[in-house]
């Protein structure tokens, strides 16, 4: 398990707890000493009760020693530089990180493409809070990939009586739906920090999951996983639990604060923050109209006013449903 955050924590949780072989690999060697002896991480999971003992290791090279699939939970920005130093591995590797590299407009599994030409990669996305997986409250979640085989491996080592996996042979499309929904989780937390209600809300993620869908299709994705789990599922948890950071950091956007100093006094990433611009940019390169997406983008990047994206958005010409 690459990446010892809340997710890479959680996953490597649920594999110990079974009694599966896993190791923890992260930057910060003094965390993971404790975590291995208290069953803390407190940086990452405050107030979680992990099991102690989950194994953990330093060195990189140590920690994938043997692996046959090697978990990638990293932030999206440091996703290839730590994947390029895994290039000679050819068992299964599987992201679990949601978003789009900006430059090149490739998922974080396109990405592993290109850094890990000899492995079999695989998306494992879907409504995962981790703080949820790690008190084993009922969950599911997907496997993609272009191989059956691989997905089926990583579903068979994730798959418990409260982490149900299901397999898809559309990595591009659940990888979309993981990362758009990012930004609009953002645009969720904003509407509520003005003090917006349900009806906005259902509004909102019911126009984006068509936009997530139109931008998707345009990249190759089907049109159908949209609705599935690393889809809707994915958007709908995102988008409504106070456990979503996307939709906290939205939420005080809307309440006043500054994007930047929200990113300077938050422990874990954004991801949904850099996912608006990899998003429109990939938006504009595939001439796909994404307003909820592009309002984001200019509020995030642009320092467009909230409410004036807001203005726009719901000033938009009349339209049929799609």
């Amino acid at each position: 398990m690459i990446g010892a955050g809340a997710w890479g924590t959680a996953l490597a949780r649920l594999v110990h707890v079974a009694d599966g072989e896993v190791c923890l690999w992260g930057r910060d060697a003094d965390a993971l000493t404790k975590l291995a002896s208290t069953g803390r991480n407190e940086r990452y999971l405050s107030g979680v009760e992990l099991p102690a003992g989950i194994p953990v290791e330093p060195e990189l090279d140590a920690a994938i020693d043997g692996a046959g699939c090697v978990v990638l939970a990293l932030p999206s920005v440091a996703f290839r530089g730590v994947s390029e130093r895994l290039a000679k591995f050819d068992g299964v590797a599987a992201s679990v990180t949601k978003g789009i590299e900006f430059n090149t407009g490739l998922t974080m599994g396109g990405v592993l493409g290109e850094t890990m030409p000899l492995a079999k990669v695989v998306a494992l996305s879907g409504p995962t809070l981790a703080e949820e997986v790690c008190r084993d409250m009922p969950t599911a979640a997907v496997a993609a990939s272009d191989s059956d085989e691989a997905a089926a491996t990583v579903q068979q080592i994730f798959h418990r009586p409260t982490f149900r996996v299901y397999t898809s042979g559309d990595p591009i499309g659940v990888e979309l739906g993981g990362a758009l929904k990012n930004v609009i989780a953002i645009a969720a937390g904003a509407s509520a920090g003005l003090g917006f209600g349900d009806n906005s809300k259902a509004a909102l993620v019911t126009r984006a999951i068509a936009e997530i869908r139109r931008l998707g299709v345009a990249c190759g994705a089907r049109a159908e996983t949209f609705a599935g789990l690393g889809g809707l599922g994915d958007l709908t948890v995102t988008c409504f639990s106070s456990l979503s950071r996307n939709y906290q950091f939205g939420l005080r956007i809307g309440a006043g604060e500054k994007p930047q100093d929200i990113l300077a006094d938050s422990a874990s990433a954004v991801e949904g923050y850099p996912t608006a611009r990899s998003a429109w940019n990939l938006a504009q390169s595939r001439n796909v109209d994404t307003p909820i997406i592009d309002e984001v983008y200019a509020m995030l990047h642009e320092g467009k006013d909230l409410r004036q994206a807001l203005l726009d958005l719901t000033t938009r010409v009349s339209k049929a449903e799609d």
